[in-house]
């Protein structure tokens, strides 16, 4: 049983891993490359989109890897496993904290009403969300190596 939710927990941060790698190194590009604002309404869009699966997705996968640690607390790789369940706990405030407030503020933009500054803080957006991909990344690492 073990096992079983060691390989499930490990493809579903994988899968948000790819997700979120998917979004930093394929999409933002696209979104950015587009004519003048298009770019920040495809933004938007995506915002709305992942905004209503991700914080699902996160607080699953730390729930699934909180178990993982409780179950396999004396078997081997349960320190990484922890460690990547505290990883994991960085991303959601990092989340939080950082993305989350300017992901909400650009799901309501509109050519409309963005502000002066609305390229500025999608910048901002993008910048950390690299961070936390990184962190997702390590997180995913750790519990590949875990299952070694």
């Amino acid at each position: 049983m073990l096992n079983a939710l060691e390989v499930f927990t490990t493809v579903a941060v994988g899968v948000m891993v790819g997700v979120e790698f998917s979004v930093a190194f394929v999409m933002n590009p696209i979104l950015n490359a587009l004519p003048e604002d298009s770019g920040q309404l495809g933004h938007a869009h995506g915002g709305r989109m992942l905004g209503a699966v991700m914080p699902v997705w996160y607080i699953g996968s730390l729930v699934l890897v909180a178990i993982w640690a409780v179950a396999g607390w004396h078997h081997d790789g349960a320190g990484l496993v922890v460690t990547a369940g505290a990883l994991l706990i960085i991303s959601v405030i990092m989340s939080l904290l950082l993305l989350v407030p300017i992901n909400n503020r650009n799901k309501t933009w509109t050519a409309k009403n963005r502000p002066a500054d609305w390229k500025q803080q999608l910048n901002r957006w993008v910048r950390y969300h690299y961070v936390r991909v990184a962190v997702l990344i390590a997180a995913f690492a750790l519990l590949v190596a875990a299952l070694a």
